[in-house]
């Protein structure tokens, strides 16, 4: 079993969570991506989202909430993707930058654009009350 692990931060804006699309991709990602070297969680968070989301991410509002676990999108079966996923405030107003094509916002409802770990969280997300 080979697992890809990545870090993803979940924000949530009027029970809606914000959710990315890389250029030439048709299916939704929470923001976020694999660690560099020997970055720490926090260390990778804040790099890609700075990168993605031409956003500064607040350190001290850096809080775990979850790890999810599925087969990864668009890979051979048996390659799954391991999420630890942070919540975080950030400075300035989140735009696609780099591979990121377009940033919106989604509800439950909306679960099926994204990727089956991104599916298991909206569902996480729900069940807590925190998503419409």
């Amino acid at each position: 079993m080979k697992l890809i692990d990545k870090v993803a931060l979940i924000y949530l804006k009027d029970r809606k969570v914000l959710m990315t699309l890389s250029k030439g991709k048709d299916t939704y990602y929470l923001p976020g991506g694999k660690r560099e070297g020997s970055e720490t969680d926090e260390e990778t968070l804040i790099r890609e989202i700075g990168e993605e989301l031409c956003v500064r991410i607040l350190p001290e509002t850096i809080k775990p909430y979850g790890v999810f676990e599925a087969q990864a999108h668009g890979k051979a079966e048996g390659i799954l993707v391991r999420m630890t996923c942070y919540t975080a405030e950030f400075e300035g107003e989140a735009r696609p930058a780099n591979e990121i094509a377009e940033v919106c916002w989604f509800s439950h409802e909306d679960k099926e654009r994204s990727s089956a770990v991104d599916q298991i969280i909206f569902d996480d997300l729900k069940e807590k009350g925190l998503l419409d």
